[in-house]
C-alpha cells in the first residue's frame, strides 16, 4: 500500500514538472523552425516620465487579436516583483512568414474609452511588448499642436531580423494616426516583415545599450578623480601613522636612558591615555553587532552580484538581476551571523538569540516594510507593480526557512570560532572620565563630516546608476561599478582611521559608534543627492511614483550606509 502511494506521488510530481518544461523549440530556447509560432507579448503601459508607474496593457481599452489566448506565468521571482505582466496580443506571427497589413480587431470607441485614450495621450503613455525576450516600445498616440484633438496610432509595423533559426532584432514603427471621435469604430492593424541579419545572437542586446552615455569622458574622469583621492587619503593615513610611530620610537629611546622612578613618573598623552578603555564594549552592543553583521552581508552580496553581472549579461533576462540579488542575499546569511555573532560575543553579550533574530531580519524587515507600504499605493492605483500575494508568501518563506537557519549556523560558528575576546591590553574596571574638547572634535561633528569624502568618490557613479534605474538606460559597465566599490571601501577606511585618530587623540574612547556613523553618514549625502536628482534631472510626478522613488531611495541609501559603516569597524 505504501509503495503504491509513493508511485502515485512520483507520477504526480513528474506530471507537474513535465507541464512546466517546454516541449517544442520556442522563446525559452530562442530557436525556431520555419513557420513556427512566434509570440508577441504585451507587457505594460504607463506615463513616460514615471517609469515605475505601469499598468497592464489591456487596462487601456485596446482590443485583442483573434488568435487563441496563451497564458503566461512569472518565470522568476524578479519578474513578479518588478511588475512584469505579459499578456498575449492575439496576433498571428510565424517565423520567417511575412504578413501584409492586416486588421486584427476593432475598437468600438464610446465616450469612456475615448476619455481613457485621451488621458493616456495627455500623460505621454508608452507601452512595452516582447518578442523572444526582446523588448519593444511604442507610444499610444499624440495630440495636435493646440492640444485639442488627440490621435491614436493604430498600425503596428513590425520588422524582425533573424540569423539562422534565431531572432536577433525587432523594430516597431507606429503608423495609421486616427483621430479619436466618440461613437466610431477604429480598426487596429499590423504587419510583419522578416529580414536576414548579420547580428550574432549573443550580441542582439547591444542595440539597447548606450556606450556614448556610460563610457563618456566624464565617467572616466570621475574614476581618475576618485583614484587621486585614494592616493591622497592613503598618504594622509600613512603620514599620521608614521608620525605617531616616530614619536613613540623617540620617546621609547629616551625612556631607556631614564631610571625606573623617572619612567613611572612620565606622563602619557593623547590617545595613550585611553589605552585601558579603547576596547571597552560599545553602547547598545546588540544593535551595533547586528548592524556590523548586516553590513558584512550587504558587502558580500554587492561583490558577488557585481562579479556575476560582469561574467553573465544579466540585463538580457527579465528580472534576473533582482532574482540573483535575492538568492545571493539568502545564501550569504551565514556571513551576517558569523561576524555579528562573534562581535556580540566579544563584547560580552549574553542575549545571542535575540541578536541573531535582529541581525537576520534587520534588512529584510526594512525592505519588505517599504515594499508593502508602496504595495498598498500600487493596489489603490491598480498598477502592475502591486506584488501578488503568492510572491509575498514566497519572500516570507525565503526569510524564515532560508535566511534565518543559515544565519543561525553563522552565529554559532562565529561565537565558537572567534567569539573570545583577544584584546592586546586589559580593559580598566572603571571608565576614564572624558575631558572637555574643542567643538570640532565632538563625535557629532566628526560624524557629519566623515561622509563627505566617501560620497565625493561615488557621486558621479550614483548619477549613472540612478539614470539606469529611474530612466530608460540599461546599466552594463559593471567593471566601473567594481572599481568604484573598491575605491569607496579604501576611502571609507582611510577617512574613519583619521576620524578615529582625532577622536582618541582628544582622549575620547567612544570610537565604535563614531567610526561606524562617520562612514554611514555617506548615506545621508546620497539621499540628499536623490532629492536633487528627482527635482532637477527627472520629470516624475504623482503620489505613486514619488513614494516609490523616495521609499526605495531610502532603502538603497540605508543599505549603502550600513555597508560603509561596517567597513570602518
Amino acid at each position: 500500500m505504501g509503495s503504491c502511494r509513493w508511485k502515485v506521488l512520483a507520477a504526480a510530481f513528474l506530471a507537474i514538472v513535465g507541464s512546466l518544461l517546454p516541449v517544442d523549440a520556442d522563446e525559452h530556447e530562442h530557436t525556431y523552425t520555419d513557420k513556427e509560432e512566434v509570440v508577441l507579448w504585451m507587457n505594460t503601459v504607463g506615463p513616460y516620465h514615471n517609469r515605475q508607474e505601469t499598468y497592464k496593457y489591456f487596462s487601456l481599452p485596446f482590443c485583442v487579436g483573434s488568435k487563441k489566448t496563451i497564458s503566461h506565468y512569472h518565470e522568476t521571482l524578479g519578474e513578479a516583483l518588478q511588475g512584469v505582466e505579459l499578456e498575449f496580443s492575439g496576433l498571428d506571427i510565424k517565423f520567417k512568414e511575412e504578413v501584409m497589413q492586416t486588421t486584427y480587431c476593432e475598437i468600438d470607441l464610446d465616450k469612456a474609452k475615448r476619455d481613457a485614450f485621451v488621458y493616456a495621450i495627455k500623460n505621454h503613455y508608452w507601452y512595452q511588448m516582447y518578442i523572444d525576450d526582446l523588448p519593444i516600445w511604442g507610444i499610444v498616440g499624440e495630440a495636435d499642436e493646440n492640444g485639442e484633438d488627440h490621435y491614436l496610432w493604430t498600425y503596428k509595423k513590425l520588422e524582425i531580423g533573424f540569423n539562422g533559426n534565431r531572432i536577433v532584432d525587432v523594430n516597431l514603427t507606429s503608423e495609421g494616426k486616427v483621430k479619436l471621435v466618440p461613437n466610431t469604430r477604429i480598426q487596429m492593424s499590423y504587419s510583419v516583415k522578416w529580414k536576414k541579419s548579420d547580428v550574432k545572437f549573443e550580441d542582439r542586446f547591444d542595440k539597447y545599450l548606450d556606450p556614448s552615455f556610460f563610457q563618456h569622458r566624464i565617467h572616466w574622469f570621475s574614476i581618475f578623480n576618485s583614484f587621486m583621492m585614494v592616493i591622497f587619503l592613503v598618504g594622509l593615513v600613512s603620514m599620521i601613522l608614521m608620525r605617531t610611530l616616530r614619536k613613540d620610537y623617540a620617546r621609547y629611546s629616551k625612556e631607556e636612558e631614564m631610571d625606573d622612578m623617572d619612567r613611572d613618573l612620565g606622563d602619557e598623552y593623547g590617545w595613550k591615555q585611553v589605552h585601558g578603555d579603547v576596547f571597552r564594549p560599545s553602547s547598545h552592543p546588540l544593535i551595533f553587532s547586528s548592524l556590523i553583521g548586516s553590513g558584512c552581508q550587504i558587502f558580500s552580496v554587492s561583490l558577488i552580484v557585481i562579479i556575476v553581472a560582469m561574467v553573465e549579461d544579466l540585463y538580457t533576462e527579465r528580472g534576473s538581476m533582482l532574482s540573483t540579488a535575492i538568492f545571493v542575499y539568502a545564501g550569504t546569511s551565514p556571513v551576517n551571523g558569523y561576524f555579528g555573532g562573534s562581535l556580540y560575543a566579544k563584547q560580552g553579550g549574553r542575549r545571542w538569540i535575540k541578536q541573531m533574530f535582529i541581525g537576520a531580519f534587520l534588512i529584510p524587515a526594512m525592505v519588505c516594510g517599504t515594499a508593502f507600504f508602496i504595495n498598498f499605493i500600487a493596489i489603490y492605483y491598480h498598477a502592475s507593480r502591486a506584488i501578488p500575494f503568492g510572491t509575498m508568501v514566497a519572500v516570507c518563506c525565503i526569510c524564515f526557512f532560508v535566511i534565518l537557519p543559515l544565519n543561525l549556523v553563522g552565529t554559532i560558528l562565529g561565537r565558537n570560532l572567534s567569539g573570545q575576546p583577544n584584546f592586546p591590553c586589559r580593559v580598566n574596571a572603571v571608565p576614564r572620565p572624558i575631558p572637555e574638547k574643542k567643538w570640532f572634535m565632538e563625535p557629532a561633528v566628526i560624524v557629519c563630516l566623515g561622509g563627505i569624502l566617501p560620497f565625493g568618490s561615488i557621486f558621479i557613479e550614483m548619477y549613472f546608476i540612478f539614470t539606469s534605474f529611474w530612466a530608460y538606460k540599461i546599466y552594463y559597465v559593471y567593471g566601473f561599478m567594481m572599481l568604484v566599490l573598491v575605491i569607496l571601501c579604501i576611502v571609507t577606511v582611510c577617512v574613519t582611521i583619521v576620524c578615529t585618530y582625532f577622536l582618541l587623540n582628544a582622549e575620547d574612547y567612544r570610537w565604535q559608534w563614531t567610526s561606524f556613523l562617520s562612514a554611514a553618514s555617506t548615506a545621508v549625502y546620497v539621499y540628499m543627492y536623490s532629492f536633487y536628482y528627482y527635482f532637477f534631472k527627472t520629470k516624475m510626478y504623482g503620489l505613486f511614483q514619488t513614494s516609490f522613488y523616495f521609499g526605495y531611495m531610502a532603502v538603497f541609501s540605508t543599505a549603502l550606509g550600513i555597508m560603509c559603516g561596517e567597513s570602518s569597524v
